[in-house]
């Protein structure tokens, strides 16, 4: 029976880098799917786990030498070298993402206490017992052997073979020879345990060289990517001083972009909310599928609004001329309307005189 349970669950777009290139962001995931820390008692390890249906679009074991980087309000990313590849998650605030990463610098220090705690168990279970292999206290009269020892991570066993000028009693030998066969076996147990010790840690540093080797190179890829940002990012700034026309596109795309983003903050919030109520139900399936296929469509409406943007200036001088249309027609209809009201003013009056005479 499974003793792993999600400890912490929030929502987020899933990114994985491009494998070929190490520089491109890759979606694994349409739209924002849940993003869970969970905990395995029986290993005491930490995973971060994230599902796209029923396919797994993370699975991946937190250890204490990892380190998960804000890179911007509502993005951050992390590398697995076990999975040999970088995850980034795109969150829908910025107090989420700084939320996640307070778990994660939490269960990566979980980690590195449990891991220090079971290299001390580890230890303890390896060093030599001073007791003799049935369990009792070795007697003055028998000669103990001393603790075989491991010398720079060799298999060479140190000689402590007492002197021959310090040679027991007949009685003694007696008792030495009933007891090395149980002795012998006793320490080539030892001896195999420190083989399999020194194994394990020949491939923790094995495993540590290539994860260095592995950060080497993604930290050129990461420095060669800022770089190009920072030309791009140069380049626009040249046009923008040259033409203040798109200064001033790109401002009201910002603004709309921005009016976009809060539109589909608060249909998030919504959803949220409209999870929260329906956690219980049995119909939440249904409705879950409900509101993701709204949540893609306005994201599709999002897409058509921006594509939108690029003939909008035209349309708004369009607009302007029609709008002066529409202005002096309204100024004839005025002038109409304002004749009409005289002529009734002239009539009343005249009515009015024709009352009076009559009278």
């Amino acid at each position: 029976m499974s003793l792993e349970q999600p400890i912490y669950s929030t929502r987020a777009h899933v990114f994985q880098i491009d494998p070929n290139t190490k520089k491109n962001w890759l979606p694994t995931s349409k739209h924002a799917v849940t993003v869970s820390y969970f905990y395995d008692s029986t290993r005491n390890v930490y995973r971060i786990i994230s599902l796209d249906g029923t396919k797994a679009i993370i699975n991946s074991t937190i250890s204490p030498n990892m380190t998960f980087t804000k890179t911007s309000q509502k993005f951050g990313q992390w590398a697995d070298s076990r999975a040999n590849t970088v995850y980034g998650l795109g969150f829908s605030t910025e107090h989420h993402l700084s939320k996640f990463a307070e778990k994660f610098a939490e269960y990566k220090e979980a980690a590195r206490l449990a891991k220090e705690k079971s290299q001390e168990k580890m230890e303890l279970a390896t060093s030599p017992s001073q007791e003799s292999p049935g369990g009792e206290l070795s007697s003055p009269l028998t000669p103990v052997t001393p603790p075989m020892e491991n010398i720079n991570g060799t298999d060479e066993i140190c000689d402590t073979t007492p002197n021959s000028d310090t040679r027991p009693e007949p009685a003694q030998n007696a008792l030495a020879f009933t007891h090395s066969p149980a002795m012998t076996k006793h320490w080539e147990a030892e001896l195999e345990a420190l083989k399999g010790n020194n194994a394990k840690l020949t491939a923790a540093l094995l495993e540590s060289t290539a994860n260095v080797k592995q950060w080497k190179q993604q930290l050129a890829a990461y420095q060669e990517e800022a770089e190009r940002l920072h030309k791009r990012v140069t380049e626009l700034e040249c046009q923008s001083n040259q033409t203040p026309v798109i200064k001033s596109q790109k401002t009201e795309l910002n603004q709309t972009i921005e009016e976009l983003e809060n539109t589909l903050r608060d249909k998030e919030e919504e959803m949220e909310k409209l999870k929260e109520q329906l956690e219980n139900m049995n119909d939440l399936m249904e409705q879950k599928d409900t509101l993701t296929q709204k949540l893609e469509e306005t994201e599709l409406r999002s897409r058509v609004l921006e594509e939108q943007l690029a003939g909008a200036e035209q349309r708004l001088e369009e607009n302007q001329e029609e709008q002066e249309n529409f202005r002096k027609s309204l100024r004839t209809l005025l002038e109409l309307l304002d004749g009409k009201i005289f002529e009734l003013t002239e009539l009343r009056d005249t009515l009015a005189r024709l009352i009076e005479e009559a009278s």
